[in-house]
């Protein structure tokens, strides 16, 4: 649902530009979008099964999970503080300024579109998909509040004060877990 501005908005453009394929395009460029998502998944999965596969062959690896866990809420935490958390996300909250910098025509200029915009979204949306697997990746209730937090970021009008506030809560549930490690 995030893509969706950004996609439309591409949509009318490859129209009004005389595209000869403009819907052929759109989907590329939706289709570039997701290449980023699905490389960023699929690097997440191998990670998380590499990081299981230890835990599970060394009991003192397995110690170290529920630090590992309140240091991951504290790193997601500040990058959702950081001016640059803020420049992706204004990236992927105001797709008329990145189609009037990126906008290629054709098939190429509308996959490498999708991809440059891809890599935006993966970039301001990193920490909270960390914060997702932390918090349980297969929790419905999980993934349907990060879910919500990445629409209302990007499509709110004060959605950059919610990542920060997301990111001062992230920040403060890992040190509390982190004290209570102790």
């Amino acid at each position: 649902p995030s893509s969706w501005p950004m996609l439309e908005l591409y949509s009318r453009v490859a129209r009004h530009t005389g595209q000869p394929r403009p819907m052929l395009n759109t989907i590329l460029a939706g289709a570039g979008y997701f290449t980023v998502w699905g490389a960023f998944g699929a690097a997440a999965y191998a990670i998380g099964l590499e990081v299981s596969r230890a835990t599970m062959a060394s009991a003192r690896l397995s110690h170290w999970i529920p630090a590992a866990a309140a240091a991951s809420l504290i790193l997601a935490g500040v990058w959702q503080l950081t001016p640059l958390k803020q420049a992706c996300l204004k990236h992927c909250r105001e797709p008329l300024l990145f189609l009037g910098h990126a906008y290629k025509p054709g098939v190429w200029g509308a996959f490498r579109v999708g991809l440059h915009h891809g890599a935006f979204c993966a970039a301001c949306c990193w920490a909270l998909m960390l914060m997702q697997l932390v918090l349980g990746v297969m929790n419905l209730a999980v993934m349907v509040a990060v879910a919500a937090i990445i629409a209302t970021e990007k499509l709110w009008r004060r959605g950059p004060l919610l990542a920060r506030l997301v990111g001062a809560v992230s920040v403060a549930a890992g040190l509390g877990l982190l004290l209570h490690l102790i």
